[in-house]
């Protein structure tokens, strides 16, 4: 499954990905999806909002467990954080098989669309959708960098956008869902273990920056004659850092643009997108407000007006504790130690839907750090030890 799925979308310059929603390679990935469901006899579909599902048993009975990730990208994004999480559902009810397990409840494997919001600047758009945490109206308002919109895109793709938005009807089939994932970040490393459980997702959002200035010629205007919003951009971009580490979260400005665009133009606009991230509300707020206050006062100085929009904001996210629980118990069952439970700040589908429906995630080492990027990795024998635990999880929720 791996070597099937690992081309798709490949950039042969940067080694990493780029698999955008309702693109070429997004298709190619969609149909890998359908065609592993189908290998394996189970009744595929696609839901209202593009999201793919593969159903053992019948979803009708509204306890199904369920299990998978997301196949999209960030640019240039790794192989691991999203397909790790779908490759081993696909492997897991394979080892179940092996087993001979009767299953008591439904099972299902799913792909939710746009995690990653590389192309309309939204995470996690499919399942947002579904839980009705995205309106259809605003989705209907997405657009990427070419002004395509996200129904333009989906219809582009051979899928009818006039039926998206919330999916009770759905999310009423699931008892819980489960999603496995590539660790971001070095804990399970540090701490020597291959798998651990989330215990929460950190309160994070985007913001859009957009400073205004005023274009001019960059060789015969006076530097105290210019409203260059690329310097208040610049000096925003250190408050980021600077508030960011006094609070103990992280805050990074990863996107930006510029117009005109000129190497020998002084820029009229600089638009910049801030990510931030913390470990309680407070923290996030107060790193956010330092941030736009400096850049406040760095705008007014330079003559330059500033607007602030915040994107998207996704608040803490505490999974259940009573799945938490189960999923430790079930793992923790003859193991030596306990199983390492863990806080993340990068943000999941399972954390959009835990309002929802009970929903927990299981982390697999990362022994680089490195996420959303090529150098992203995960040892072949954690890989399998994830997939291990995995069934284990699902043998414990739906067959006994």
């Amino acid at each position: 499954m791996w070597r099937s799925l690992r081309p798709i979308g490949r950039s042969d310059a940067s080694g990493g990905y780029r698999r955008y929603a309702w693109t070429g390679a997004d298709a190619e990935c969609r149909l890998w999806f359908q065609a592993q469901a189908e290998a394996r006899g189970l009744d595929y579909e696609v839901d209202r909002n593009g999201n793919q599902w593969a159903w053992l048993g019948d979803p009708s009975r509204g306890d199904a467990v369920v299990t998978g990730s997301h196949l999209d990208s960030v640019p240039d994004g790794g192989a691991f954080d999203g397909p790790l999480g779908v490759v081993s559902a696909f492997a897991a009810l394979d080892e179940l098989r092996a087993r001979k397990v009767a299953f008591r409840r439904p099972l299902a494997i799913t792909n939710f669309g746009d995690e990653e919001g590389a192309r309309f600047g939204l995470a996690c758009v499919g399942s947002r959708l579904t839980a009705g945490k995205l309106t259809a109206e605003a989705a209907h308002r997405l657009t990427d960098a070419d002004g395509v919109t996200l129904p333009q895109a989906m219809e582009a793709a051979g899928y009818d956008p006039s039926a998206i938005g919330p999916d009770p009807e759905r999310l009423a089939r699931i008892g819980a869902f489960v999603e496995l994932h590539v660790e971001q970040g070095r804990a399970l490393d540090l701490s020597g273990d291959p798998v651990g459980i989330a215990s929460a997702i950190w309160p994070h959002g985007r913001w859009r920056f957009d400073f205004r200035g005023e274009a001019n010629h960059a060789g015969t205007t006076r530097l105290v004659d210019r409203r260059d919003p690329m310097l208040t951009y610049a000096e925003t971009v250190l408050a980021a850092r600077r508030e960011a580490e006094l609070a103990g979260a992280v805050a990074t400005f990863g996107k930006i643009s510029v117009e005109p665009n000129g190497v020998n133009a002084i820029p009229s606009l600089v638009r910049g997108w801030l990510d931030s991230r913390a470990a309680d509300q407070q923290s996030l707020d107060t790193v956010v407000t330092g941030i736009e206050k400096a850049a406040r006062e760095y705008a007014d100085r330079h003559g330059i007006d500033l607007d602030v929009v915040r994107e998207s904001f996704t608040p803490v996210v505490e999974f259940e504790d009573a799945l938490r629980d189960e999923l430790a118990t079930i793992l923790g069952a003859g193991a030596d130690q306990p199983i390492p439970v863990l806080g993340t700040g990068a943000g999941h589908d399972a954390g959009i839907l835990s309002e929802s429906i009970p929903t927990a995630m299981l982390f697999v080492r990362n022994p680089t750090g490195i996420s959303h990027s090529p150098a992203e990795f995960a040892a072949e024998d954690d890989c399998v030890a994830g997939v291990t635990a995995l069934a284990d999880v699902l043998e414990g929720l739906a067959c006994r």
